[in-house]
């Protein structure tokens, strides 16, 4: 069996009376994706943050690269690659020199950082911004800068915290592309996100949070068939709630409301989309179960404030 590449066991973190890490255990293996999703709160965030040195944990264990945190602190993050959820990059060099300065805190001599900032920038699809500075770039450039500058030290584990939020959907896809092809590189993944389907796109395995407590790991599609019905009906329009209490519910294993969207989940759509004909006024979408059903069902559907 191959060694993992990083190795979390029974970590623990709490902040005065509120454990926000709880008993939380898992490995990544070379060359694997794994996504951490989860309600804001349920301990993503100061997950990565351990696993750097950046908090220090009440109990348990951080094993990474053969190495062991926070004693080799270090010597682990010089390894590493991080691209947090807010930009650090600095507003006063150019694409080139935040790569270059950069790099020289890993140690990295001059000659091997500039050898390497034309691929990287090539990487990012960021040649031609090579002597602009992160201001005149859009959102999507600067956080694709900021993985070419996480790669800079040639690391083995990546550790990407929320990589996309606020980026429009063709700078989403843009930054998929490149993190599929690290991965075909045989970079392994650490990936926090709000998104189902970055999440089901990128990860080879999931881990579910709550409350700081893991409470599903799979496979994305796996995940799917263990906790969900395979169809899904949505409907929605003036009166869709009325079909609550509605015969039309024995058609569904079960029901649940959002707004005013109906879900009915169900193993056979087709006798309550016959059913449905009789209200032609009600719009639906009939759609295979996702991860984001998945997700609702096992943390719920209210809302969480941050923090």
């Amino acid at each position: 069996m191959t060694e993992p590449l990083f190795a979390v066991r029974h970590l623990t973190k709490r902040y005065g009376d509120t454990t926000v890490v709880d008993d939380l255990s898992f490995d990544i293996a070379p060359g694997e994706c794994l996504g951490v999703i989860g309600p804001n709160g349920a301990g993503k965030t100061t997950t990565i943050r351990m696993a750097l040195g950046l908090a220090q944990p009440d109990g348990g264990e951080i094993h990474a690269l053969g190495l062991r945190m926070p004693r080799d602190a270090l010597a682990i993050k010089a390894r590493l690659g991080v691209v947090s959820q807010f930009d650090s990059l600095d507003p006063d060099f150019t694409c080139a020199e935040n790569l270059l300065v950069y790099g020289r805190y890993f140690g990295l001599p001059g000659a091997t950082i500039r050898e390497r900032i034309p691929r990287l920038l090539e990487f990012a699809s960021l040649s031609h911004k090579a002597t602009a500075k992160p201001g005149e770039l859009s959102g999507g450039m600067r956080r694709r800068l900021s993985l070419a500058r996480a790669l800079v030290n040639d690391p083995r584990l990546l550790m990407l915290d929320e990589p996309t939020t606020g980026l429009d959907p063709q700078a989403r896809h843009l930054m998929w592309e490149r993190l599929q092809l690290l991965l075909q590189q045989g970079k392994s993944i650490l990936l926090t996100t709000h998104f189902m389907d970055e999440a089901e796109r990128l990860c080879s395995r999931l881990l579910v949070l709550d409350h700081g407590r893991k409470i599903a790991e799979g496979k994305p599609r796996e995940l799917i068939a263990q906790h969900l019905e395979p169809d899904v009906v949505e409907v929605y329009g003036q009166g869709a709630l009325d079909l609550r209490g509605s015969p039309l519910t024995q058609h569904a294993a079960r029901t649940e409301v959002s707004g005013e969207t109906i879900f009915f989940y169900t193993q056979d759509a087709r006798p309550l989309l016959d059913a449905l004909s009789a209200h032609p006024h009600l719009r639906t979408l009939h759609r295979p179960a996702n991860l984001e059903d998945l997700f609702l069902k096992l943390t719920g559907r209210q809302i969480r404030e941050d923090g």
